[in-house]
Order: C-alpha cells, then structure tokens, then sequence
C-alpha cells in the first residue's frame, strides 16, 4: 500500500477550470453578447461598454449571411470575456422583466374587455377598480362594441372593439401612473 504522500494526493494539482469549463463559459458569454445585441442600441449606451465590442455590436446587426454572423458573434463572445459581465446580464434580465409586465398588462387589457362585453356587472367592477374613468365613454364605447359584435361577420368594422381596447389601456396606465 502506497501512504498519502505529497504525489499520491487526490488532488490533481490542477488550480485553473477544465477545458470543458472555459468552453461552457464562453459560450455562456457568447449567448450573452447574442441577448445584448437584442436589445436597443439605447439601452447599450448606460453599460459603458468598450468602443471595439460596441462596434462588433453594430456591425452583427447589419450581417445577414448566416456564416459571417455566427462568427461575428463569436467575436463577440471573445470581446465579452474582457469585460464585467454582470451588468450585461443585470441589463438584459430588466429589459427582458419589462417586456414581460407589458404583456401581463396587455393580457389584463383583453380579459376587462372580453368581460365588459359579456357582462353588464363588469362595467360596475372596471368602474370600481378605476375611479378616474369617464363612466360615459366607458359605457358608450361598450354600447358600440356589443352592438357591432352583433352584426353580421361581414358588417362588423371592429373600431368600437379596438377603441374600447385602447380605452381600457390607457386606464389601466393612469391608474399605474397614479399608484406610484
């Protein structure tokens, strides 16, 4: 039996990740770079990012061959190992939470209107969820949008409908407006 000298240790005396680590990492980081060119160029500009990433940025916008993108962007994953990551991924995660919360409220939007054209105690329960609503626009645009609905397919122009969307819309932001 061999003793547990310094040679025999289980350690295998290797301090610096795997090849395979450094490869997830950096295609971590090249996903990244692929979710960063998602967003807005505006939303780049507070991430004070260097000057040769943010053009490798602008230039893998304009690319459209598939072959000269995916190496684009895997410079760009390159350009991203100099960097801190993390305020990259706070930006991304934020706009990505954004778009999310806009389309809950859109969601909302569609289920007050679906109910206000289905049921008549739902108008009182949209006026009580939004005190600043004018209760006669409110009701006019939900006249006009059951009375089209009852018309034939081919009759129906469907401007009540998208009105009363947009009305029940900008109620919805109002009063988000006002909570904070």
């Amino acid at each position: 039996m061999q003793e547990n000298t310094p040679e025999f240790e289980d350690d295998d005396g290797f301090d610096r990740p795997s090849k395979s680590q450094m490869k997830r990492d950096m295609t971590a980081l090249q996903k990244l770079g692929e979710d960063l060119l998602a967003l807005p160029e505006s939303r780049w500009e507070p991430l004070a990012l260097p000057e040769i990433l943010h053009d490798a940025l602008k230039a893998a916008k304009k690319i459209t061959n598939f072959e000269g993108r995916r190496r684009q962007m895997q410079y760009i994953g390159k350009l991203m190992r100099k960097i801190d990551p993390e305020p990259v991924r706070e930006a991304v995660a934020a706009f990505k939470l954004g778009h999310a919360q806009d389309s809950l409220k859109l969601h909302e939007s569609e289920r007050w209107r679906e109910r206000l054209l289905a049921d008549d105690e739902a108008l009182q329960a949209f006026i009580g969820a939004h005190a600043d609503v004018d209760i006669q626009q409110l009701r006019n645009l939900v006249r006009a949008a059951r009375k089209d609905a009852s018309n034939a397919p081919e009759k129906r122009s469907g401007r009540a409908y998208r009105e009363l969307f947009q009305f029940i819309k900008a109620s919805q932001a109002n009063e988000a407006v006002g909570d904070e």
